[in-house]
């Protein structure tokens, strides 16, 4: 999955800001199920972290295995999240935080429509 850029970037100094890094979010293309993600920074001076918006509207689950340690804050609305190794179920709301350890694969689902900022350790370099 390539991963774009959201937002306008601006600096101050040492201070990155994104501003509208959850708008226009690309779709993830995965059949039946209506997600979107984008990156509002990824490795930004050589930094090991990278952040951005996850979105999904109500439909098929996304099921998805993550490479790389992540956390999340839900920022609007909720996420009914599966351990597929467990079957264990969460409900996410927004301010909830979740982290996702590397190797986790989780379902997504949500009632109606979920947006959350991550950020995890995820190297672009070269």
């Amino acid at each position: 999955m390539e991963t774009i850029l959201t937002g306008t970037l601006t600096k101050a100094g040492s201070i990155h800001k994104v501003v509208g890094g959850y708008v226009g979010l690309p779709p993830m293309n995965e059949p039946g199920t209506v997600a979107a993600i984008g990156d509002s920074l990824h490795n930004p001076e050589g930094s090991v972290m990278s952040a951005g918006f996850f979105e999904l509207k109500a439909s098929e689950p996304l099921v998805y295995t993550y490479t790389y340690d992540e956390m999340k804050v839900v920022i609007k609305g909720e996420f009914i999240l599966t351990d597929q190794a467990t079957g264990e179920v969460t409900h996410a709301k927004e301010r909830d935080v979740l982290f996702f350890p590397k190797g986790t694969t989780v379902k997504f689902e949500t009632p109606e429509y979920g947006l959350g900022f991550f950020t995890g350790e995820r190297s672009f370099a070269p």
